[in-house]
């Protein structure tokens, strides 16, 4: 039993296939699955069984993936520790993030980071959803995720850092557009630029859409919240999105408005990790240098 052969193991429970861990590690099948038949021989138990659509663990399976990642995620904290102390600061910091969060969220913490550790390198993952993030972080691939905070997640730690409340986005010469706020009764009417199908932004939206009895119409869905926007201003619709740190307009110029629509729950956004005492001293500098107007 190796800790590679743990590393795959637990890599397949959490792909729940051979092919797509081949994939991500760039071998053959064939050689992850020795990975998995040298444990079950040492084990002398069946870790693995097989379904119409890939593979899961047994009960005998869930208990060492359960015990192999933890112990494969203190084991690499610990090998990043030491090579931190032994080439100072010049470690890395691993962040996975949705599509327009360093742009909007991240910019000036990127900055000052890199000024304070000139060595230490940045790397940055995309992903389309918060539910993807957390399985990242699982995997124990990266630091940080910026997230839609929500509700608890197991073997997941979550930190607030701001609430955005939520803004209309309509064109210059928009009906709407000298209003000061818009009531959530007439975004019935509006043609509404739908969020990304599988975001932690959309769900949340759906979700107070549904608590108000709001019912929108939409023909046109997008990736982000940035292509939402651009749409709006093309005249393509009107987008319900989260006010944004730089969001430009908000002072009544340029070709787009944002107008606050007070009676949606505002979306928290902030930090995931496995645990913030497991960080490395140059992810927390990193996650601590992030910080938005709103309260913590």
């Amino acid at each position: 039993m190796t800790l590679d052969d743990l590393r795959v193991f637990v890599a397949v429970c959490r792909a729940g296939s051979l092919s797509a861990v081949a994939r991500e590690l760039s071998c053959t099948q064939s050689a992850v699955s020795q990975h998995v038949k040298r444990l079950e021989r040492e084990t002398k138990l069946q870790l693995l069984e097989r379904h119409p659509r890939g593979v899961a663990p047994t009960a005998a399976g869930r208990l060492l993936q359960a015990a192999a990642a933890d112990g494969i995620a203190g084991l690499d904290v610990a090998l990043r520790r030491l090579d931190e102390l032994a080439h100072g600061e010049a470690g890395s910091v691993r962040v996975t993030t949705g599509a327009t969060t360093v742009r909007h969220f991240l910019s000036g913490a990127v900055v000052a980071f890199r000024s304070r550790y000139p060595k230490a390198s940045l790397e940055f993952r995309t992903e389309t959803s918060s539910r993807s993030c957390f399985d990242a972080l699982a995997s124990n691939t990266l630091d940080l995720a910026w997230i839609t905070v929500g509700g608890p997640i197991q073997g997941i730690q979550q930190r607030r850092v701001a609430e955005l409340p939520w803004v209309l986005a309509v064109r210059a010469d928009d009906p709407f557009a000298d209003r000061t706020h818009i009531d959530t009764a007439e975004l019935v009417g509006i043609r509404h630029i739908r969020l990304p199908e599988d975001s932690s932004s959309r769900a949340h939206l759906d979700a107070a859409f549904a608590r108000l009895a709001i019912h929108v119409t939409s023909d046109t869905s997008v990736a982000d919240w940035d292509t939402a926007i651009l749409l709006a201003e093309l005249g393509l619709g009107h987008a319900v999105v989260p006010a944004l740190p730089d969001q430009r307009g908000t002072d009544g110029t340029g070709p787009i408005r944002f107008l606050p629509i007070p009676d949606l729950p505002p979306l928290s956004v902030g930090w995931a990790v496995r645990r913030w005492d497991d960080l490395t001293p140059l992810a927390r500098a990193f996650a601590d240098s992030v910080a938005l107007d709103g309260p913590r």
